[in-house]
């Protein structure tokens, strides 16, 4: 049985015809639109192995969801889209009711089931919180660990057989709008996936450069704001993981593997490693603000059925930055902090808004603690005069945040960036810097994200520019084509001069029509197009088309504007 849950304002749904032959037969009430608020939906998709017996562990998992989150109301949906491998209709209907009643039977709860059976229309919006969505797979006692997706073979193996059993993931657009970023992936040869590793991306050229390029945007803006660079390891022990509080709070959400008898975590984010390096030696007040980050490879476990391209993946990198500092040093820390986000969205043209998220029901630190970093947080605000909303209760468990949800040309709101005050952390590790006056004293720890996830944040660029990326960006800036056959040399000379140039060019000399090569090249979504015919050859000039407007220029003069266009990233 697979579950995703889902925190939520509200959710409202309808069902609209048969899925089944003969589905769950409906009240004049069910058959109406129903909207309930404050509450925990829970999809649920029953499996062919399941019976009556995996309800009570249904219900357990439900209840230990709701407790965390304190929801009162609770949703069954059933949903078919979480699993291929689902039991028949009658089996299925009977664990949810059973699941219905076991929960009404508590009294604990407002118990709602959506009807099954049917196709429905729904609209929900989830809170933000890190417990607001969890994906559960709940097994039969006699199912072992770690054995859901296993290739079992012979001894003796088939590399064929194998092979077939490695599936290219295929990707149905039939249902997906032309700017979608998967669509977009594969008309650019960007990136794909494969069932060998759920959820993680394979990068092909095109599109690392573009992760390389934002990477490297990343580091040279935080070079310019005195920020180090550190690298730490994926895996480590259980320990710190529970010192850190992320073990008890991920626990659903972690790989975990074990090595000589030891438990050790597949980091789902870079906070303790880096609290780790602080450790590493005493510091001095006089090294704070010491501002440090790093472009984390993460891993969080997911289900398949909640997996969407760049957007929701179990592999993906943050953009982690931590500045250590004293209590005077937070309000100018934070404030840089807010310069420099709105530098970065700027870069890409993206319109935002500010959520001031407070206090979690469930956190560490004092009352104490939260109230002065909330002030500390609104204060910056109001004195930039920033424009903000507060989102009562969802602060990370840590301290309350700063968060950045961006509109792109679609309209949809996306949260990216945050930023986190944190007193906590570096109680529960011990941190500690010698202040002027020869007294050992706790920093503070300020987690700052830009990009959130670069992968993430790429599928959000590609749709909002529709893969027309700045050329600074593009995976290929120019290319060179010929009118004609007797062209090819004069062109091919063009393409390697702009690459001694250090500009990612390349030709298409294809027997084909310059018109299909002009389509394959808009296809390819290439900001130049430099077309080599007779005419080009006499003036030694080039005919450059952008946005579908030509225009005809010196060679040198071409590669010093496009140069400058790179290296000025406009």
């Amino acid at each position: 049985m697979k579950i995703l849950s889902l925190h939520v304002d509200y959710i409202k749904f309808k069902p609209v015809r048969k899925a089944l032959k003969n589905p769950e037969e409906l009240s004049k009430q069910q058959e109406k639109e129903k909207e309930i608020r404050e509450c925990l939906v829970i999809f649920t998709a029953v499996e062919k192995p399941d019976t009556l017996e995996l309800v009570k562990k249904l219900v357990e998992n439900i209840e230990d969801i709701a407790s965390q989150v304190k929801a009162k109301k609770i949703v069954l949906y059933p949903y078919a889209h979480l699993s291929s491998q689902l039991a028949l209709p009658e089996i299925a209907i009977s664990v949810l009711k059973e699941a219905e009643n076991q929960l009404k039977k508590s009294k604990k709860y407002e118990v709602t089931r959506a009807p099954f059976g049917y196709y429905k229309e729904f609209e929900l919006r989830c809170k933000g919180h890190p417990l607001a969505e969890l994906s559960r797979e709940i097994k039969s006692e006699g199912t072992a660990e770690g054995e859901r997706g296993k290739i079992k073979f012979e001894e003796k193996y088939n590399c064929k057989q194998l092979l077939n059993q490695i599936s290219k993931s295929h990707l149905d657009t039939s249902k997906l709008k032309d700017n979608d970023h998967r669509i977009l992936g594969q008309q650019m040869d960007l990136f794909s996936f494969n069932e060998v590793a759920p959820g993680m991306i394979f990068w092909h050229n095109n599109g690392l450069i573009i992760y390389n390029e934002l990477a490297e945007f990343w580091r040279a803006m935080h070079r310019k704001n005195n920020y180090g660079e550190v690298k730490t390891p994926q895996i480590m022990d259980k320990k710190l993981w529970q010192i850190s509080g992320h073990w008890e709070k991920y626990k659903e959400n972690n790989f975990v593997t074990d090595y000589e008898n030891r438990t050790f975590l597949i980091k789902p984010m870079s906070c303790p490693g880096g609290i780790l390096i602080f450790k590493n030696k005493p510091k001095s007040y006089k090294e704070l603000p010491l501002r440090v980050g790093e472009l984390g490879v993460v891993h969080r476990c997911e289900l398949s059925g909640v997996l969407a391209g760049l957007f929701r993946v179990i592999q993906f990198t943050q953009d982690d930055a931590h500045i250590f500092c004293t209590e005077n040093q937070i309000e100018d820390e934070i404030s840089s902090l807010l310069v420099l986000v709105d530098l970065f969205y700027k870069k890409f043209d993206f319109n935002y808004r500010i959520e001031l998220s407070t206090k979690p029901e469930k956190r560490i630190g004092t009352d104490a603690q939260w109230d002065m970093a909330e002030k500390i947080l609104e204060n910056v605000l109001k004195k930039r005069k920033i424009k903000f909303k507060i989102n009562k209760g969802d602060g990370a468990f840590y301290g309350p945040k700063i968060d950045f949800h961006l509109t792109d040309s679609l309209g949809r709101n996306w949260q990216c960036g945050t930023i986190q005050l944190d007193f906590s952390m570096p109680e529960r590790f011990e941190l500690e810097y010698t202040d002027k006056d020869n007294k050992t004293k706790t920093p503070v720890m300020i987690h700052n994200a830009i990009y959130g996830s670069i992968e993430r944040f790429i599928g959000i660029l590609l749709e909002h520019t529709n893969g027309r990326l700045p050329t600074w960006l593009a995976p290929i800036q120019v290319r060179v084509i010929s009118f004609t056959d007797r062209n090819q040399k004069a062109a091919e000379k063009i393409a390697e001069k702009l690459k001694e140039e250090n500009i990612r060019a390349d030709t298409d000399f294809s027997s084909t029509t310059v018109s299909e090569k002009v389509r394959n090249s808009e296809i390819m979504k290439i900001p130049y197009l430099i077309t080599i015919g007779d005419k080009e050859e006499k003036s030694k000039n080039l005919a450059v088309r952008k946005s579908g407007k030509v225009k005809n220029i010196k060679p040198e003069k071409f590669i010093e504007e496009i140069k400058s266009e790179i290296e000025e990233r406009i």
